[in-house]
């Protein structure tokens, strides 16, 4: 699973948020599908520019992830790194895709979640944000209190 951090958790809770809220989603267009939402929120680029970096390789998210090159200087190489930069793995991205991460649906309680519904990505993107805050707050370091005692 991703490396919790707050970047992450808050990426992923507004792409939440903006699909919720009625921001362009196809699961067909690799620009408005789940990771191009994604994309979108966390390097601030366009959906049409993901769609066309996207069509300068053969297939979809899964594919492209799978024949990802970092030193292939295509464009959605490029793209890639970018997610796999902010703490994304390949695997992260491609169970986002298809919302087949088993802690993700378990955490959910529901059975299996259809990749093109909105609705289940909504709820995926916020569960896979709180599996990862829940993460982030067992790694931060809380001040050492010390017990004040009054001298009288």
């Amino acid at each position: 699973m991703a490396r919790p951090s707050l970047l992450i958790i808050e990426a992923l809770r507004k792409t939440a948020k903006n699909i919720q809220n009625g921001k362009p989603y196809e699961w067909g267009h690799m620009g408005s599908c789940n990771c191009g939402n994604l994309a979108q929120t966390l390097l601030n680029i366009s959906k049409s520019d993901i769609h066309r970096y996207a069509m300068e390789k053969v297939g979809d998210w899964s594919e492209q992830l799978n024949d990802y090159c970092p030193t292939s200087g295509l464009p959605m190489d490029q793209l890639i790194f970018g997610l796999l930069e902010k703490g994304f793995s390949t695997t992260d991205l491609k169970n986002l895709e298809y919302l087949s991460d088993q802690a993700i649906i378990e955490a959910l309680g529901r059975g299996h979640l259809r990749n093109n519904n909105l609705t289940d990505v909504v709820d995926y993107l916020n569960a896979w944000a709180n599996l990862l805050e829940a993460d982030w707050i067992q790694t931060v370091p809380m001040p050492a209190f010390q017990k004040q005692v009054d001298v009288i």
